[in-house]
């Protein structure tokens, strides 16, 4: 098992929005989180992330806790995953392809940082990247020239490219056109499919995640109500979390 969640609370301002939360994610799975909006959804990705300070539980790691070690070990482990905001910030004037180095950052050498040069393998890799979220032909282009479709899939090959094994997103195609929407999640679908990443986001729009997840996750008032395999949900699961 990757990851072993149990008992996950987390407080703010003395409240619980998160409230005894556990489950077992295995390699390659396409997780869907569902909820209305202050259900936690997005709390629980920053948790899972460790983003945010949990005030109890314990986090499996490839059978190791992450609660129990230093801030310089959590750091090292943190480098497995990645999390995609709502509306990820790209370098402008940088093109898709410096956008996408910016995930090897630590592994590169201060003076390429300096100079901006590039590494052969590391560009090769890239734009292997890139090929992989269909946008080998944008690879030269400017970020503020990409729709907002392509900005999600350049942060997706970015993530990628610094080796994350799980993927945790934020409403990922917020703000899409159902064209752009579909491609973003088929992108994280073949993903799961074809890599083994593990990814994990959270949407508003029932019917693509039914579609497209292989599970699905659904939060009400801090707690997960239901955790099923990927299908249609009937009307009872959806009043539960809507």
């Amino acid at each position: 098992m990757l990851i072993t969640v149990r008992n996950l609370v987390k407080k703010i301002e003395k409240k619980e929005v998160l409230s005894g939360v556990q489950f077992d994610i295995g390699l390659g799975e396409f997780i869907v989180l569902l909820g209305a909006s202050g259900s936690g959804k997005t709390t629980l990705l920053r948790c899972i992330t460790l983003q945010d300070k949990w005030d109890a539980g314990h986090f499996f790691f490839e059978g190791r806790d992450i609660m129990e070690l230093n801030a310089l070990q959590k750091r090292k482990y943190r480098k497995k995953w990645a999390y995609i905001e709502e509306k990820p910030t790209l370098i402008g004037d940088k093109t898709a392809l410096k956008n996408v180095l910016k995930g090897r950052f630590y592994e590169t050498a201060w003076w390429r940082k300096l100079t901006g040069k590039v590494k052969m393998d590391e560009h090769i890799m890239g734009m292997d990247f890139l090929e992989k979220v269909g946008l080998l032909d944008k690879a030269h282009h400017k970020a503020n020239t990409l729709s907002g479709g392509e900005v999600q899939r350049v942060a997706i090959a970015k993530a990628l490219v610094q080796g994350a094994q799980i993927i945790v997103a934020d409403e990922p195609i917020s703000g899409l056109d159902p064209e752009n929407a579909k491609k973003v999640m088929m992108d994280l679908q073949n993903l799961c499919q074809k890599t083994n990443v593990t990814v994990i986001c959270c949407l508003h729009q029932v019917e693509l995640a039914e579609k497209y997840a292989t599970r699905l996750w659904g939060l009400s008032e801090g707690k997960l109500v239901f955790d099923i395999k990927g299908r249609r949900l009937t009307q009872s699961e959806k009043d539960r979390v809507f």
